[in-house]
């Protein structure tokens, strides 16, 4: 008997030695050959046009001038209900000063929309191709100098080449760098094979229903089908992701969902002399805190965050690469390295946060009532309806009233394949402008008007050539918000490329060097 199970354990053992062995053969495989940008980078492109800017001193203080004075104007978006409409009557005009080929143009169809947001149609020669579109917004959220600026937040200030300002990121270089673009390729003669959209929303950061929902019905009624959407989103990332070698431009293929939901606890009110032994305030901070000791599950590896660690993987140094490059092994292990960190936590879970808590109105009184409103940012793999069945699970209280205020689901992913035409055309130009540049699909933890179009493209991409180093996501919606000279004349030159490379009719065949393993 002893015997048989002795050769019992041997088979064992050596099955598992087997088993490991294949394993980290495959894995070492995958770790020397995994490449997934090589794919279309050594194809044969179709040459499009190559019209150059040739942006020399002159024109380069021409477009510097321009975007700060665009900058000055406070396009302030306060709440849904509340702009600075005097503002973007002043914003209006000044586009129409600063871009005067664009808006006399007889090739160019211009449009105000919903009195604040611009609809610009620029049809292309060959009618067969589909049209794409590039968004960006006019408005900006609220900046106050006292907040710690080192310049006021309205002034289009210079400090050591940086030009600093609120809107100088969010989005007033794409808009400007893609107005900018246009009118010196108009200027040129360029006429597109493919025709296009831009459109310009001027509510986006009070969620674009006015603007950008208009843009949106007009498009509707028309029967426009798009090949795919550029709006504002990720950036280029220049020593922010730890152990990467190199800079990385992250292409947002998808939007995280919201939900905004209310908590509130109903009790009778008493005298702090005579207190019951629960509380309206104790019931709801019991609830609140279950939620935080719970939070939604780890999911990393079931969305797009999964991809850009494979597309980036190349990239790092041993053992990560090892781990990077074989997810299929490894993902449990990388996604709770990543739930660490706050900002890491965010691409791999549903997020939570408690942002309002509200009761009591004197010392001595025990309030009838309490209440929270929690932000939730949905992650790719979950759905509206199963975040708030696990907000019920979670609370288990029938005391504690659930309320959805506001909520949808997250966007569906766009393609970023060696087939998805949107992707490659931006990757293409991106590494056009920037060689030695990563690339690789991401998601956004936040929203843009970019997800009002998705009935109208199956592929809506969100990014903009912005230079991130550590710490400057952080001036996004921040205070010292900046841009310097240079990362502003590469936008130009970045809409300039990108445009012309929309007129390439089809994707090469890809040369693929991903190994199947």
């Amino acid at each position: 008997m002893n015997l048989i199970m002795i050769k019992f354990l041997k088979i064992i053992i050596g099955t598992g030695f087997i088993v490991v062995f294949i394993l980290v053969t495959i894995a070492s495989i995958r770790t020397l050959s995994l490449d997934v940008n090589a794919g279309l980078q050594l194809a044969r492109w179709e040459t499009p046009s190559d019209i150059s800017l040739d942006i020399d001193h002159r024109k380069r203080e021409e477009l510097l001038t321009l975007f700060k004075e665009a900058i000055r104007i406070p396009t302030v978006s306060f709440s849904p209900t509340e702009s600075n409409t005097t503002a973007l009557l002043h914003f209006n005009s000044f586009l129409r000063r600063a871009f005067p080929t664009l808006f006399t143009s007889g090739l160019v169809h211009h449009e105000l929309v919903a009195n604040y947001s611009h609809l610009f149609w620029v049809p292309g020669s060959q009618l067969d191709l589909v049209p794409y579109l590039l968004l960006a917004h006019i408005d900006v959220v609220p900046a106050t100098e006292s907040d710690g600026w080192v310049a006021p937040p309205f002034s289009a200030q210079e400090i050591d080449g940086f030009i600093y300002g609120r809107g100088t990121i969010d989005d007033k270089s794409s808009l400007m760098g893609i107005l900018q673009a246009l009118e010196y390729l108009l200027i040129k003669g360029y006429a597109p094979r493919r025709g296009f959209y831009l459109g310009l929303g001027h509510d986006e950061e009070v969620s674009g229903y006015q603007g950008a929902l208009n843009i949106v019905r007009l498009l509707k009624q028309r029967n426009v089908r798009l090949a795919f959407v550029l709006d504002e989103g990720l950036a280029v990332l220049d020593g922010v992701i730890s152990g990467l070698d190199g800079p990385a431009a992250l292409i947002g293929v998808s939007e995280k969902g919201l939900a905004t939901v209310k908590l509130s606890v109903s009790t009778l009110p008493g005298h702090a002399s005579m207190p019951s032994r629960e509380s309206s305030i104790g019931i709801l901070a019991a609830a609140v805190k279950r939620l935080e000791d719970n939070p939604m599950p780890m999911l990393f590896g079931h969305g797009p965050e999964r991809e850009t660690f494979e597309h980036l993987a190349h990239k790092f140094g041993l053992p990560l690469k090892f781990i990077l490059s074989n997810l299929w092994l490894f993902s449990p292990l990388v996604g709770r390295f990543l739930e660490q960190k706050p900002d890491s936590n965010a691409f791999v879970r549903t997020t939570t946060a408690v942002t309002i808590f509200n009761a009591g109105v004197k010392l001595n009184v025990i309030p009838s009532l309490a209440e929270a409103y929690v932000n939730l940012r949905i992650h790719t793999a979950q759905s509206l309806q199963e975040v708030m069945d696990l907000i019920q699970f979670t609370i288990g209280d029938h005391r504690v009233k659930i309320e959805l205020i506001e909520g949808f689901d997250p966007l569906p992913v766009s393609s970023s394949d060696d087939k998805s035409y949107g992707f490659q055309i931006i990757k293409k130009t991106v590494l056009d402008m920037f060689p030695t540049v990563s690339v690789a699909p991401g998601i956004c933890v936040g929203n843009t008007d970019s997800r009002h179009f998705k009935d109208l493209t199956k592929d809506i991409y969100r990014f903009a050539p912005l230079w991130f180093k550590p710490g400057d996501a952080k001036r996004f919606h921040g205070i010292n918000e900046r841009i310097s000279r240079k990362n502003y004349e590469d936008l130009v030159l970045f809409y300039s490329r990108l445009i012309q490379n929309c007129d390439i009719r089809k994707l090469p065949e890809p040369h693929t060097s991903v190994h199947e393993l």
